[in-house]
């Protein structure tokens, strides 16, 4: 199961630049992660200050 971002997202981009696959894209409130292209390796959650991506 890939990775999605929570509203808890504070948009500082931490984790689109953590991503080996960049998968992770600016949305209009929040990050947001493309789950067909999710490695499922939790760079972003590790990085992450506020744990927005979650399982």
């Amino acid at each position: 199961m890939a990775y999605k971002i929570t509203d808890d997202c504070i948009s500082c981009g931490a984790c689109a630049a953590e991503c080996p696959v960049s998968c992770i894209t600016s949305g209009t409130d929040k990050f947001m992660i493309d789950e067909d292209q999710c490695i499922e390796c939790g760079a972003c959650a590790d990085i992450c200050p506020v744990g927005a991506p979650v399982k």
